[in-house]
């Protein structure tokens, strides 16, 4: 198999998986726990809180660990909707964008149910938002904006730094969902309020993540369940030291390696880019004008070429196609959609995505495989 499927998930690099493995079965304890064994656990979990912290550039006490970036998510929204509205603040209006993660778009729509206002911001062509756009909508009172750092299909960067001024001006709180962002391009959490983050993004492993949490001036939540208080008594439950640690390395790796991957997976992608143009004459690059992830390569095939149908063709190759399949029918991205893309149009498209340890000979390999399906169709 070849695998180009890095925005899917990534492998957990072989140096994290050997700070995890004694954790499971030797330094078992409990966290939480007061004795040795614990207290031995609850060291390693704060080393790994710090170096999370020192990836994104925030003091460790701001680091909550969850699940995953959706708990973190959910915890980030609703979390805050709810404090304020608990504390007698009247503003009801939640804004995000329609290319936003599943998990951000049910979040904002969900709290309707509880009086809040979903707003839910177009985006241009090439999936950026307007912030011409954003400034309007944030013309009504406004208590949280929600905007991705990266998205997860087209690896688009938004331009926080010109939104996240517009957010802070209209007095809203600013969420980032830093999934794809963080561990693979330098970011800053100047005005930025809440910040999901995502180990398996980043080579670590899966079932863990954190929410930033900024600490002056403070943002307050409300947890999203009950239970014994850890966690700063915003995420209870005892919390996985194996994967903790594992996503602090994860971390640590990320940023000593920040700008050698950047070069390296850049150069994979640009790449592959340049053969499948040679392969498929009149391909599209999605997102094109916008700048995009290093790893990212979303692409429209040509007419009459189904993205699916070469991906059946192509068992070997591990891509992700521009439609999510479901056992009844084939529903067009929306993320596509989003963009303006028809749902013949979304239907031809691939996503592709590099990664650390994607080889030259990987690209090679991938180019000949889809050769060999488009002949085959």
């Amino acid at each position: 198999m070849i695998y180009l499927d890095y925005f899917s998930t990534t492998p957990c690099d072989k140096v994290v998986l050997e700070k995890m493995i004694p954790w499971f079965s030797e330094d078992y304890g409990n966290p939480h726990s007061v004795h040795a064994f614990g207290q031995k656990a609850s060291d390693a979990v704060e080393h790994a809180r710090q170096q999370i912290a020192t990836l994104i550039g925030a003091e460790s006490r701001e680091v909550i660990f969850t699940s995953g970036a959706t708990e973190a998510n959910n915890l980030a929204i609703k979390g805050a909707a709810r404090y304020f509205k608990k504390i007698g603040d009247e503003r009801r209006r939640i804004v995000t964008v329609a290319t936003e993660h599943k998990c951000v778009l049910e979040s904002v729509r969900s709290l309707e149910e509880e009086g809040f206002e979903p707003v839910i911001l177009g985006v241009d062509q090439f999936g950026r938002l307007d912030p011409e756009t954003l400034k309007e909508a944030l013309q009504a009172p406004t208590l949280l904006v929600s905007i991705m750092g990266a998205n997860n299909e087209t690896g688009v960067l938004q331009n926080l730094p010109v939104l996240s001024k517009i957010v802070k001006e209209a007095g809203a709180l600013l969420h980032v969902d830093m999934a794809q962002l963080a561990g693979k391009l330098p970011v800053t959490l100047e005005r930025v309020d809440l910040a999901s983050l995502s180990s398996h993004k980043m080579y670590g492993p899966k079932g863990i993540g954190a929410l930033y949490v900024r600490r002056r001036p403070r943002v307050r939540l409300l947890p999203l369940f009950s239970g014994g208080g850890q966690e700063r008594g915003l995420r209870s439950g005892t919390l996985p030291t194996p994967l903790v640690v594992g996503f602090g390395e994860a971390a640590e790796q990320a940023a000593k390696r920040l700008h050698t991957d950047i070069e390296y997976i850049s150069g994979l992608r640009d790449d592959l880019w340049g053969k499948l143009k040679v392969l498929f004459p009149g391909i599209e690059l999605n997102g094109a004008e916008a700048e995009r992830l290093p790893g990212a390569l979303n692409v429209c095939l040509p007419e009459g070429i189904r993205a699916l149908e070469v991906m059946a063709k192509a068992p070997e190759l591990a891509v992700s196609t521009g439609s999510a399949c479901t056992a009844a029918d084939v529903t067009p991205s929306y993320v596509l959609t989003a963009m303006g893309f028809s749902d013949e149009k979304a239907s031809r498209c691939l996503r592709l995505s590099v990664g650390r340890f994607t080889s030259k000979s990987d690209i090679d390999r991938a180019v000949t495989l889809l050769e060999e399906a488009v002949r085959a169709l």
